[in-house]
This record gives structure tokens, sequence and C-alpha cells, in this order.
């Protein structure tokens, strides 16, 4: 058992004869999901975990505040190390990636521009990796819908399109028409 695991209290996951063929099996890609940065910090000599979260410096941040930094670079960093470190890896795809701001919680015409940036920087941030010579076949936002969140329950809103939670009234905000036109018009320079 790795030795750190067990100074954290977890139970013990012994090595099983059968594990290599389990693990040895192909996949046809790798997904991650991707908000922010996490900066860290050596710990106190008493912490029960080797090291501390601390804030990002200098970089704006989401309706998480100082825990959730924008920093699209770091997407492309983790992307392009990826590929650095395991070229065999299959194409890769961003399964999630977005940002709550606070907004009103009665349905309406949300301006979610700081939306539109962050996505806009994160997309940028893949293209940039693609370029670099990374496969990245699929990026999603998170999410179409203002949801339910397992940490925070509907305090953080993610969504292209504001959801009254009283009345379940949907309106879409400002950044879902623009990927939508976004999309629109990748698609017509792709026939092209």
């Amino acid at each position: 058992m790795y030795p750190d695991l067990e100074s954290l209290g977890l139970p013990p996951m012994p090595v099983q004869a059968d594990d290599m063929a389990r693990i040895r099996a192909s996949f046809d890609f790798y997904g991650i999901n991707f908000y922010n940065p996490t900066t860290v910090t050596s710990a106190a000599p008493d912490s029960p975990i080797p090291f501390d979260i601390v804030p990002t410096p200098g970089v704006p941040v989401t309706g998480f505040g100082a825990e959730w930094p924008i920093m699209p670079s770091a997407l492309r960093d983790l992307l392009v190390d990826l590929k650095r470190r395991h070229p065999q890896l299959p194409p890769m795809i961003i399964g999630e990636n977005g940002a709550s701001f606070p907004e009103p919680a009665t349905a309406g015409r949300v301006d979610d521009q700081n939306r539109i940036d962050y996505v806009t920087g994160h997309l940028a941030a893949v293209a940039e990796a693609i370029e670099a010579g990374v496969d990245v076949e699929e990026y999603t936002v998170w999410s179409l819908l203002d949801n339910w969140e397992w940490a925070d329950g509907y305090t953080q809103r993610f969504g292209l399109v504001h959801v009254d939670f009283e009345t379940g009234e949907r309106t879409p905000k400002a950044s879902y028409d623009w990927y939508r036109d976004l999309i629109a018009q990748h698609r017509e320079e792709d026939a092209r």
C-alpha cells in the first residue's frame, strides 16, 4: 500500500492477482474535467495533509471566490504536460469546463459577460494545446442549465440557461446566445 495513504487513515487497497489483467486494457479517450488550478504551499508540521491550499495571487476568481481562480493557461499547461509525459494517450475529451458567478435568483435576462470571458479564455487555451500537438476531440461547457451542485446545492449557477428554482422557468443567458452563435460560426467554417 502506498505509505502516505495509510497516514491519512484510508483503508488498505492490497494488490489483487488479476489487477494487471484489468488495467492493461486500452481505452478510447482520456476525459478531463477542468474548472481551475489549485495553488498549494507546504503545510504546517502538525497538519494531517502535506500541503495547504492558498489563493492564487493576481488572477480573477469565480463565484466561489479565491478557491476558484480563473487561469485558462493552467488548462493548456495540463493538456500539454499530459501529452508530453504520456505520448501514447488516446484523444482527450474536456467533459466539463465552466464557472459560476453571482446572478439574480429570479427569471429574467442575465448578462453574464464574465462567463463568456471564462469560456473564451478556456477555448483559446484548448486551441493552443491543439496547436502544440495535443489531440483534443471534444469540449463541453458546464453546464447547459443552472442545476443542483453537489457541494453547494442551488447557490452556484453554472448554466448557460438561467433556471428560476421556484417556478422552473428557464431563460437563456447572454452566454447561451454567444455559445450558440460560436458553434454555428465554426460549423459554417468547417463546411467550407
